[in-house]
């Protein structure tokens, strides 16, 4: 099970001071009227109220970045709030929200200064509503400041721990995988120059030698010279069927022992994050094996590129048959780009691997996206009409 990410945690904690801060204000500003009903000072009280509310619902919108917007706002939201409790102390526990807002806006020294200040101005404040001297006033709300800054303090340690973490292991994760891609490579490379050197490559210099033999014997001894031409001819239908065999093993795995093109696109997904759905559109029709493997290995490669690049939830695979043309298309729901990105890291899997596939079938490749509004990759290939 894939664990949640920490900015799940800190959308929850957002959310509870959030709530927090409007119930501390609702209830500041009910304790005012019932306490203080029909003071000069209660408009004021009851517009800077409004105020105070407006601009912390304008937080969200700024984002958590120190930005100056970001930073002009808190500030407007403390002065707001500093001259509320200056004509009605009892809205100072309204700082409480307060000190995560600053947590999470500011850097840690300049927030942990900030909290101390709101601090002493809710002591003063509630030293200002009691009576008599009373301990609790005096103690409470630092105490309750540090165990705010000290929780919000540890959770953020522990999600920068858990983010460095996952950083890690997606990162080993990669190296494992292009290790065992470059392993891969290099054995599949080793066998088939075994593969060439024990069959292409000794049938061609049997055939040459045996060409050169009957060059030599073509005038004196022409029997002899065209039992080696024959003997050539034999030994090159045997290469050619050798040659045809090392074409077909080198066709996807996903098409092997008749398998079809539109099952093998039904069996591809994306990783466990991303749902993969397919859909087939037209009456199935028999493709040659060269276009079936280059629609396969597009498929593959978008899904691949759907994976790394487009923090994308779905992706849907739609194979079409057109009559004179089949359609691969791949729509995914990502956040999409302005320019096509290209294969950076040679892994075979990028456009232009895509574009030289299609190319090569005398087919199209287009691509529409749009920041924000997801990607579809297109891949029309031309049939050659049926006889």
């Amino acid at each position: 099970m894939t664990p949640a990410p920490p900015r799940d945690d800190t959308r929850t904690l957002a959310t509870v001071a959030h709530t927090a801060f409007f119930l501390l204000l609702g209830a500041s500003v009910a304790r005012f009227l019932l306490r203080h009903p029909g003071e000069p000072r209660t408009p004021w009280v009851l517009a800077l109220s409004i105020t105070l509310a407006l601009l912390y619902v304008l937080g969200p919108a700024l984002g958590a970045a120190p930005t100056r917007r970001r930073l002009l706002w808190l500030g407007l939201v403390v002065t707001t709030w500093v001259v509320l409790v200056v004509l009605a102390p009892s809205f100072a526990w309204c700082a409480v929200p307060l000190f995560f807002t600053a947590l999470r806006t500011l850097p840690p020294r300049a927030a942990v200064v900030l909290v101390a200040l709101l601090t002493a101005f809710v002591v003063t404040a509630q030293l200002q509503l009691s009576r008599s001297f009373d301990p609790n006033l005096l103690l409470a709300p630092p105490a309750v400041a540090a165990l705010a800054t000290a929780v919000f303090v540890h959770m953020e340690r522990q999600a920068q721990a858990q983010r460095a973490l996952i950083d890690d292991l997606i990162r080993t994760r990669r190296e494992l995988a292009a290790t065992e891609r470059r392993e891969g490579t290099l054995a599949e490379r080793q066998r088939l120059s075994m593969e060439i050197h024990d069959t292409l490559a000794q049938n061609l210099s049997s055939q040459q030698m045996l060409l050169q033999a009957a060059d030599r014997t073509w005038d004196t001894d022409p029997a002899t010279a065209r039992g080696h031409v024959r003997t050539a001819t034999g030994i090159a239908a045997h290469g050619l069927a050798e040659a045809r065999r090392l074409v077909h093993d080198l066709a996807p795995s996903e098409l092997a022992d008749g398998a079809g093109l539109a099952d093998a696109l039904r069996a591809l997904d994306a990783g466990p994050d991303i749902e993969v759905r397919f859909h087939l559109e037209g009456a199935p029709a028999p493709l040659p094996d060269r276009i079936q493997s280059a629609l396969l290995r597009i498929a593959q490669g978008a899904l691949a590129n759907v994976r790394e690049h487009s923090g994308a939830r779905t992706a849907a695979l739609t194979l079409s048959f057109l009559g004179d043309q089949v359609v691969l298309d791949i729509a995914d729901d990502g956040h999409g780009f302005t320019e096509p990105r290209t294969d950076a890291d040679g892994r075979g899997h990028g456009l232009p691997a895509m574009r030289a596939r299609v190319r090569q079938l005398g087919g199209t490749l287009t691509i529409e996206s749009t920041p924000g509004e997801g990607t579809v990759l297109s891949a029309a290939i031309p049939l050659e009409p049926a006889p």
